[in-house]
């Protein structure tokens, strides 16, 4: 086995290679002058089962382009097989033809990583499972919810009410829900652009309670801190979120620290930095993709990693 890494998140790449005690694979990656990418494997995987570990979070272009060279390298250098590993898949939210004219992009990067030579993917929490019928290679898709209510467990968050931004979280909001036997809320969402999105009304009974909001990714907070806003106008306490993925902005930063929102519990699926004065958790996932990892090399079953123990 031989792991390899981008230059998406390298200290993510280190902390699987860590906790497995294994040397992080030898590669070179530059820029030629006019922003072509340049790969060498700098050993030889001939035969081995290779893992390539890059997020295709921004810029998502440079980071996706950069996994393609890099699958091409190593198949073209005889590994056995080979795994693409994206704690963050990027362009997941171009899922369908929502609008006449649009692609779906989701289903464009299937095919290329694919046709690059990829053998498997290894991903966490896609922005809709669906995605993952896209490839017609085998795909992990890893959860955060266990890691994620692990922590909100030992901190007690107490009753909560667990509620979903809108329509499209409900799945992910009944497993929170199940896991801390809450009552479910949802947020009823109209957008009208890419990065604008208003919350119009609330589905549920969130007045005098405390609100869990449970998400897969945040970049401007739009979507949670607007939800919470009408969820304080509708009786809400203190509403925490959860969310699988923050590759925050600095407006999404800005939009977080001037919200309703108490608290915000992410992974480090993305390498983005947090001001300090924001009150975020950012818990490590480098252990469960490293037991994938290791569970995927020997041919073993991963079911055991998606066990939730309820409050």
């Amino acid at each position: 086995m031989k792991i390899f890494s981008g230059t998406s998140h390298p200290a993510f790449a280190q902390g699987i290679c860590d906790y497995l005690r294994i040397s992080l694979g030898a590669i070179e990656l530059s820029t030629f002058p006019d922003g072509e990418t340049f790969v060498q494997i700098r050993e030889s995987v001939r035969g081995c089962d290779v893992f390539i570990i890059q997020g295709t979070h921004f810029p998502a272009h440079h980071h996706a382009m950069e996994m393609f060279i890099m699958v091409d390298a190593i198949r073209r250098a005889s590994a056995a097989r080979i795994t693409a590993v994206l704690p963050y898949f990027g362009y997941g939210r171009q899922d369908r033809k929502d609008r006449p004219r649009v692609p779906v992009t989701a289903k464009l990067m299937a095919n290329l990583l694919t046709s690059a030579g990829a053998n498997r993917l290894l991903t966490m929490d896609l922005h809709a499972p669906q995605i993952a019928g896209f490839f017609d290679i085998p795909v992990d898709h890893l959860s955060a919810a266990p890691t994620l209510l692990g922590h909100i467990r030992k901190q007690n968050y107490g009753d909560v009410t667990i509620c979903s931004p809108d329509a499209g979280g409900m799945g992910r909001a009944t497993t929170y829900a199940d896991a801390m036997n809450g009552p479910l809320a949802q947020v009823v969402k109209r957008r009208s652009g890419g990065a604008h999105a208003e919350a119009v009304d609330v589905i549920g009974d969130v007045a005098g309670r405390d609100i869990l909001l449970v998400d897969d990714t945040t970049e401007t907070a739009e979507t949670l801190t607007t939800a919470a806003k009408l969820l304080k106008e509708k009786g809400a306490l203190a509403i925490r979120a959860a969310v699988s993925h923050a590759p925050l902005t600095a407006l999404g930063q800005e939009n977080l620290r001037n919200s309703a929102i108490d608290s915000l519990l992410t992974t480090n699926s993305t390498p983005t930095p947090f001001d300090a004065s924001l009150p975020i958790t950012k818990l490590d996932i480098c252990p469960l993709f490293a037991e994938a990892i290791r569970k995927i090399h020997g041919n073993g079953s991963l079911a055991e990693l998606f066990e939730i123990n309820k409050f």
